[in-house]
């Protein structure tokens, strides 16, 4: 073997370890995250059995929760890189990785207490925003079960990354699939009224999946409890004991990622809200459209929060080399998933509306004509949402959570949605100018979170030192 040829092969062999590394850290995490969605996918797949308008008042209701919940679901991420860059420096640290989870438990609670004061009113806020009042009060019933979902899915939250950042992500899984098996039961039996149960509608929907939330937190906590490599670190022994440094340490890192989600998924939020002032039809359609990206997003979300370990591991050992290792790779895997979807999405949209509404019905002909435009809008901003929902992962592992926030408020909120309205309400593309739009705002986050990793993996970790994490 040459001189060249070893540290070629030596480079490709370093390559293929940590895309086997990540893809086992990944596929669990990957298949959680869909089988999270798919209980929102499965209220939405059972309201449409209730009619296109069931669909429009599910999606506002679940828009505007999901504004809520993002934050929080961003705040509490934080666990995931102080465990694995606690775990990079010290491979057998406990106390320190039992201070981080019980603070994330104690943000949950911070985060869902005056969340759930808001969501109560939901349908004053939909009237506010000028919704239908039919929908709007719709919405509201199903809005109100469903808030209560928001604390044991933030907490549930905190031990995923806890058993993640120990890189055993698979009963976190388990949890959420037999969560998901119970949501599909308790739709059909609270929403349709069997068993003998009253036929609740929307409201039977937000208690079922509520009631699933509750399940998928208490099996995890059982986990961590006894399973004997989990419960040496004892996270719920004196809950209650203040830890403010470290609380204080968790909402430094936190509240950035927490604002970064938000500014993202409100335009999206903010896009369903705009399609409800163009129509009904147009909001049912951008419903189902939203969520088939949702689901393929799952997956370099799966690589995003992947990818936040591995760095971060290499990012508490100081090694430059696997920092940079492991962001490439995970980008590498991720992008060429979104690829392949956006692809699909254009080649055979009517297959995947037919999941959501009967493709032969009379009625479902104009929000199917719209829903397969939308898909097409959708397929072009695919690899952008995986580029950047991966550039954000991969600069969380080096606690750099700032400047991604600032990149997100830009190019969401000042591009993405002003340009959405403009095409929207001022051109005649109507829901399509808005779907433009919004891939407007993901291309332009996407080149700015990788320019940024450019930056951070050039200099290397001296550049990734917590204290210059918002230069």
């Amino acid at each position: 073997m040459t001189d060249i040829a070893a540290p070629a092969l030596a480079a490709r062999h370093a390559w293929i370890a940590e895309a086997r590394s990540t893809m086992a850290l990944a596929w669990p995490m990957i298949l959680t995250n869909l089988a999270q969605t798919g209980m929102t996918a499965t209220d939405v797949l059972m309201m449409g059995r209730l009619g296109p308008d069931a669909v429009a008042a599910g999606a506002l209701a679940a828009n505007l929760y999901f504004a809520v919940l993002i934050f929080g679901i961003g705040v509490v991420a934080a666990a995931a890189p102080m465990i694995a860059a606690e775990r990079g420096r010290n491979r057998h640290a406990v106390r320190e990785v039992r201070r981080t989870v019980r603070q994330g438990l104690w943000t949950s609670v911070m985060i869902a207490l005056p969340s759930w004061a808001l969501l109560w009113n939901g349908e004053a806020i939909l009237l506010l925003m000028r919704q239908e009042p039919a929908l709007a009060a719709a919405a509201g019933a199903y809005l109100r079960p469903l808030m209560i979902s928001l604390l044991p899915f933030l907490a549930y939250l905190v031990l995923r990354s806890f058993i993640a950042a120990l890189e055993r992500p698979r009963w976190a899984l388990l949890a959420c699939l037999v969560a998901l098996v119970f949501n599909v039961g308790a739709n059909w039996v609270l929403m349709f009224g069997h068993l003998g149960s009253p036929a609740l509608g929307l409201t039977g929907s937000g208690i079922a999946t509520a009631l699933s939330s509750f399940l998928m937190f208490g099996l995890l906590a059982a986990v961590v409890m006894l399973d004997r490599r989990f419960r040496r670190y004892r996270l719920f022994g004196r809950f209650w004991r203040p830890d403010l440094p470290r609380l204080a340490a968790f909402w430094k890192l936190g509240l950035p990622i927490g604002a970064t989600l938000f500014f993202e998924v409100s335009i999206f939020n903010a896009a369903v809200f705009l399609m409800g002032l163009i129509g009904s039809a147009e909001l049912a359609a951008h419903a189902i459209a939203i969520q088939i990206a949702s689901l393929t997003f799952m997956v370099p979300m799966g690589f995003s929060q992947a990818v936040t370990v591995r760095v971060g591991l290499f990012f508490g050992a100081r090694d430059p080399a696997g920092v940079r290792l492991a962001g490439w790779t995970a980008f590498a895997l991720g992008i060429g998933f979104m690829a392949l979807m956006a692809l699909l999405m254009v080649a055979a949209p009517r297959l995947l509306i037919s999941a959501f509404l009967d493709l032969d019905a009379p009625a479902n002909a104009a929000v199917i004509e719209i829903a397969v435009l939308f898909l097409a809008m959708a397929a072009i901003f695919q690899v952008a949402d995986g580029a950047q929902v991966l550039g954000g992962g991969m600069l969380r592992g080096l606690h750099d959570t700032r400047m991604p926030m600032i990149y997100a408020l830009a190019g969401y909120w000042g591009i993405g949605l002003p340009l959405g309205v403009v095409l929207g309400f001022l051109t005649p593309l109507g829901g399509a100018g808005i779907w433009l739009g919004l891939a407007a705002g993901l291309a332009v986050v996407a080149v700015l979170m990788t320019l940024r990793w450019l930056r951070r993996e050039r200099l290397g970790l001296m550049a990734s030192d917590t204290r210059s994490s918002g230069r």
